[in-house]
Formats: structure tokens, C-alpha cells, sequence
């Protein structure tokens, strides 16, 4: 079974949540947001923390107007998806995600490595035909056979 995707992007500024997200309609879900290591950038320099703290519930509109309108750098990133009217929570392991109402879990690791956790079949399939698109390297379906995380976490 396919439990999501797992990919490279270059390790550089830009605007990838937008990017990676592009096939989810980001305001139809409430947000975690890890708060790890990201940064803004301005005049070419890092600057603020792209999310200067974990954030329980972030509203999808807010998050939207995040990740599209800037430029930014990331280095580590966590994000989980719920739906509007659920707990945001911040998910360990993959059995908390099974078992929580996440719809999707975002891991950025080393700026360069990402994983996708989704449940959605259709939008793993949509999530992957837009890497593809954007010719990320090593992309690849994160399957049960094949998946050996046990901790959805960027440490």
C-alpha cells in the first residue's frame, strides 16, 4: 500500500511549500506546524524565522498567505494537516498519525529531503505527478514495503 512519497528539492531559497503543496487546497485544513527551522528571506539574507514557534492550529488562509508570498529557506519542516474543526497536534510516530485525524504529514529534512505522509490515494497520486512536474530528484512512492520510518519527525 502506498503510505505517501519521499523526494529531493535543491538546497536553496525559494518558495517550495508552495510549490510541493501545490495540489491541496491548503485553506481547507488546520494546521501543525513543527516550527523548526526555517527562515524568511530578505535582500537575499535569512532573516525572522519562517514559523518562529510550534503552532497548534494554524488557520489554512494564514498558512497560505505564508508560503506563497514569500521567499523563504527551509532546513527543517514539519507540517501535519487536519481538518477544519480538528485538534492540530503534533504526530511522533507513524501509528499516531494512522490513528489521528491528520490527512497529511510534511517532513523537510536537511533542506534538501522530503516525505510525504498522505491518505488520500488520489492526492498521493496528485502529490507525485507534481514532483514529478517539477523534476525533483529521486522521487519515489513511500510504501509499506518499502518504508522503514518510524518516527515522523525532522530530529
Amino acid at each position: 500500500m502506498k503510505r505517501g512519497l519521499s523526494f529531493q528539492i535543491p538546497n536553496k531559497y525559494g518558495s517550495f511549500l508552495r510549490e510541493i503543496l501545490r495540489p491541496i487546497n491548503i485553506s481547507s485544513y488546520n494546521w501543525y506546524i513543527g516550527g523548526e527551522e526555517s527562515y524568511l528571506v530578505i535582500n537575499q539574507e535569512l532573516d525572522e524565522p519562517l514559523f518562529p514557534e510550534m503552532i497548534y492550529g494554524m488557520n489554512g488562509e494564514e498558512l497560505k498567505n505564508i508560503i506563497e508570498n514569500n521567499i523563504y529557506y527551509l532546513i527543517f519542516a514539519n507540517l501535519n494537516a487536519f481538518p477544519i474543526g480538528k485538534n492540530a497536534t503534533e504526530l511522533t510516530t507513524y501509528k499516531e498519525y494512522i490513528e489521528s485525524e491528520c490527512l497529511l504529514s510534511l517532513l523537510i529534512i536537511d533542506s534538501s529531503y522530503v516525505s510525504i505522509y498522505c491518505k488520500d490515494p488520489n492526492l498521493i497520486e496528485s502529490l507525485y505527478k507534481n514532483a514529478l512536474n517539477k523534476n525533483y530528484e529521486k522521487l519515489k512512492y513511500v510504501t509499506d514495503d518499502n518504508d522503514t520510518r518510524t518516527k515522523l519527525s525532522v530530529w
